[in-house]
C-alpha cells in the first residue's frame, strides 16, 4: 500500500462558526485533500478571540462540503470521555462517511489550563491508549465492556436493524514526545505532529513512530505522518510571509512555552533558543499579537520554516517537507484575505503535487 501525499489546511476553532464554515468550502472549491478543525481553548480570549467547539464546528462543515475530507485536529479524551468521543464521531459518519477522519491528542497547554494530568500516576501516553481502545471498540458495535487504569465503559451490541454505521474510522496520534510518537506507531493510523514543524522535526517524529510501529510488528509504510506548518502565500514574497510571522509568533510567544519539555526538541529542531524567543513573549504581552509579529526576524521566521512566500517559495517548502518524510501537510493559513490565499494555492500550488506519491 501507497500512502498518497495530501496538502490539508488545518484551522483552530477560535473564530466565528461561519466565517470557519466558509473557509472550509474556500478550500474545497480550491482543491484541498482535507481541512482540519483543531479545538481552541479559553486562553485565546488573551488575543481577541473566543474557543469554541471543534466537534460541533467540523458538524456543521460536514453537512455543507461534498468531496473534501475532514479530521478533527485534533480534540482531546481530558476534556471529553471516549464514549463520548465515539458518539461525536458518529455524528461526522452520518454527515461525511468515509470522509472523516480523527485526530487524538492531550493537549498539553488545555491539560495544564484545567489542572489535568499534574501530579497523576498515569501518563498522557495510558490515557491516549485507552480511549483509542474504547473509540475503536464502541464504534465497531459489539457488546463491549472495558476497565482501564483511567477510563471504564459498558456498552450493549448494536443491534443489527440500527441504521448507523458501523465502520471505524482512521485515528491519529498527535504527539511532540516520542512516547506519543511511538503510539502514533504502535496504535494509531498515523501521528500528527505540532505547530512549529520543521523538517528535521519530521525526521525525527518519524523515526519515534517508525521505532512504535516496529515493536507492534507493524508496517510503518502504511501510516501517515501528518504535519501542522504555518503559512501564507501572496504574489509578492514578503507580503506573501506576513500571516506566516504572524501565526509564528502566536505560537512562538504561547504554544511552545505552554507545552516546556515536549517541546524542547521542537526548538532544537528548528535552531531556536529560548533567548530568541523572549523578545517575541515580551512583545505579545505589551502589545498583543501583531506587536509580537514585528518582533519575529527574518532570520527567527526562516528557522521557523513556514510554508510561505510567493507560489514558488511554498512548493519549494512543501518539497521539502515531503522529502523529510511527511506525506500530509496541514497548513495553518493565516493573514488577510484567507479565502483567496486558498484559491491562490489551489490555482498556483496545489497543481504541481497533484498524482504525486
Amino acid at each position: 500500500m501507497t500512502i498518497p501525499f495530501n496538502i490539508g489546511v488545518l484551522q483552530l476553532s477560535m473564530e466565528p462558526a461561519r466565517e470557519t464554515v466558509i473557509m472550509a468550502k474556500a478550500c474545497e472549491d480550491a482543491g484541498f485533500d482535507t481541512f482540519w478543525i483543531a479545538e481552541a481553548y479559553p486562553w485565546w480570549r488573551k488575543h481577541s478571540f473566543e474557543a469554541r467547539s471543534s466537534t460541533a464546528i467540523l458538524a456543521v462543515i460536514a453537512s455543507q462540503t461534498k468531496r473534501i475530507q475532514l479530521g478533527w485536529g485534533i480534540i482531546s479524551p481530558y476534556t471529553r470521555h471516549p464514549v463520548q468521543i465515539a458518539m461525536e464521531a458518529r455524528v461526522m459518519q452520518d454527515l461525511a462517511g468515509d470522509r472523516f477522519l480523527l485526530g487524538l491528542g492531550a493537549s498539553k497547554i488545555f491539560m495544564k489550563e484545567i489542572g489535568e494530568g499534574e501530579g497523576e500516576k498515569v501518563g498522557p501516553a495510558t490515557v491516549m491508549r485507552e480511549s483509542i481502545e474504547i473509540i475503536r471498540g464502541v464504534l465497531k458495535g459489539d457488546a463491549f465492556e472495558y476497565q482501564g487504569k483511567v477510563f471504564s465503559a459498558n456498552v450493549p451490541e448494536l443491534k443489527s436493524d440500527a441504521h448507523t454505521s458501523r465502520k471505524i474510522p482512521p485515528v491519529y496520534v498527535a504527539g511532540t514526545g516520542p512516547a506519543m510518537q511511538r503510539l502514533g506507531g504502535s496504535l494509531g493510523d498515523g501521528l500528527l505532529t505540532a505547530s512549529i514543524t520543521t523538517p528535521a522535526f519530521v525526521r525525527y517524529s518519524k523515526k519515534n513512530m517508525e521505532e512504535g510501529a516496529a515493536k507492534a510488528g507493524r508496517d510503518a509504510s502504511n501510516l501517515i505522518v501528518g504535519c501542522v506548518i504555518v503559512g501564507s502565500i501572496g504574489r509578492d514574497s514578503r507580503k506573501g510571509k506576513e500571516g506566516a510571522r504572524e501565526q509564528a509568533a502566536m505560537y512562538l510567544a504561547n504554544k511552545v512555552q505552554n507545552i516546556k519539555g515536549s517541546a524542547d526538541v521542537l526548538l532544537e529542531s528548528a535552531g531556536i533558543t529560548f533567548a530568541e524567543l523572549q523578545p517575541v513573549a515580551d512583545a505579545m504581552e505589551r502589545g498583543g499579537r501583531k506587536a509580537a509579529a514585528q518582533a519575529v526576524s527574518d532570520e527567527l521566521l526562516r528557522k521557523v520554516c513556514p510554508i510561505a512566500g510567493t507560489p514558488d517559495e511554498c512548493i519549494q517548502k512543501i518539497e521539502e517537507y515531503r522529502d523529510a518524510g511527511c506525506t500530509h501537510i496541514m497548513l495553518e493559513i493565516w493573514g488577510d484575505d484567507r479565502t483567496g490565499q486558498a484559491k491562490l494555492f489551489g490555482d498556483k500550488v496545489l497543481p504541481h503535487f497533484k498524482n504525486k506519491t
